[in-house]
């Protein structure tokens, strides 16, 4: 206590052990006896004058909630995007008529009966999806192969897509032909969707959630799930 009073506080003494800039650091934030208690506190808590703990602060770095994804999140969510049924470009030339497919024919299906069978795939662009339904009120995949097919050539074909996946003969992807019936897996069973090869990669069908529409093959949806093609008509 000096005449008046007052604490005498000791000037802050430099601790061995700590390096140059740190002691420094610690003389200018000890100054009182406050200052001593904060460096004191500050030693036990961060090992030192300065704070080492792994802690974001406001405005020094993002926290985990705001980062950026990593690049297997980002790579994992355009997988998703593209994970859907989509239509092709070429959707809207077949619906109008527009559009021809002779580069892969069957040589088996006459052009006329080629040309009645787009006439058939045509007018159906757009009708809705309904399961068990077989008009224009709505349709399934397998309803609107089966309608073509009988509508345009005569023949009768099953109902279901596992029944048609039995008929005709297995053909390679290199080989698909027009009017060949194409097959995928959407469901977890084989043979779940179908639909009608046109050339071009392109085929018909009746989507889930689409509708009666052209997509194509290399589309990653239908790539991922693809299961063969039959053709019934040789």
């Amino acid at each position: 206590m000096n005449g008046h009073g007052n604490a005498i506080v000791g000037k802050p003494r430099w601790k061995p052990g700590l390096s140059f800039f740190r002691q420094i650091e610690c003389l200018r934030a000890g100054a009182g006896m406050l200052g001593l208690l904060i460096l004191f506190a500050s030693s036990v808590l961060f090992d030192g004058c300065g704070g080492t703990a792994p802690r974001f602060r406001s405005g020094s770095a993002a926290s985990s909630a705001t980062r950026e994804p990593s690049r297997g999140a980002r790579d994992s969510s355009r997988t998703k995007e593209a994970d859907v049924e989509t239509s092709s470009d070429a959707a809207a030339s077949v619906a109008a008529g527009t559009r021809n497919f002779r580069t892969e024919k069957n040589g088996a299906i006459s052009n006329l009966n080629q040309a009645k069978m787009m006439r058939e795939i045509s007018k159906m662009m757009g009708v809705s999806y309904k399961l068990g339904g077989t008009d224009e009120n709505g349709i399934d995949c397998s309803a609107y192969t089966m309608t073509v097919y009988k509508n345009a050539l005569g023949k009768l074909i099953p109902r279901s897509s596992a029944e048609q996946y039995k008929l005709g003969i297995p053909v390679a992807n290199d080989d698909l032909k027009f009017g060949d019936l194409v097959f995928f897996n959407t469901t977890g069973e084989t043979a779940s969707h179908v639909g009608i090869y046109l050339g071009d990669d392109l085929f018909a069908h009746a989507s889930v959630s689409l509708g009666v529409t052209i997509s194509s093959l290399e589309s990653y949806y239908f790539k991922q799930r693809y299961n063969g093609a039959r053709r019934i008509i040789e």
